[in-house]
């Protein structure tokens, strides 16, 4: 279900509270400002661009977090879309993952470690690209 913000004027499509106790989330707790993740999910035939980017940006704020997974069935450029989240992230706009099937396979098809490696990896791997 959507979280309503500013009275209903604005809409997130997925609002997780980060109660993370382990694995990549609590890592990003740890060391950024995350209580919620946000996720928006984008179900287009064509390229996610910067609306798109920057209507997960406005969802963050100072009171419910600067973290946000940006969720979509394919992008034309990857590398430029994830450029576009790093100057997000560079701007202090929040922090932005983009995920599109292929990551979402990764996910969810590959062998589960008990440490949780297989996501800690893919999600600090793509973390990283923002802030490195």
């Amino acid at each position: 279900m959507q979280t309503r913000i500013h009275e209903g004027r604005k809409r997130i499509d997925i609002t997780y509270t980060n109660a993370a106790t382990h694995e990549f989330f609590h890592w990003l707790g740890t060391h950024f400002f995350a209580p919620h993740v946000f996720v928006e999910c984008k179900n287009y035939e064509g390229e996610v661009g910067n609306p798109e980017l920057d209507q997960l940006s406005g969802r963050f704020s100072t009171s419910r977090g600067q973290f946000g997974i940006l969720v979509c069935r394919h992008f034309d450029d990857k590398d430029l879309f994830i450029a576009r989240c790093k100057d997000t992230a560079l701007d202090q706009r929040g922090y932005i993952i983009p995920l599109d099937d292929e990551d979402l396979n990764t996910l969810v098809n590959s062998p589960r470690h008990p440490d949780g490696s297989v996501v800690f990896n893919l999600l600090r791997q793509r973390f990283s690209s923002l802030i490195m």
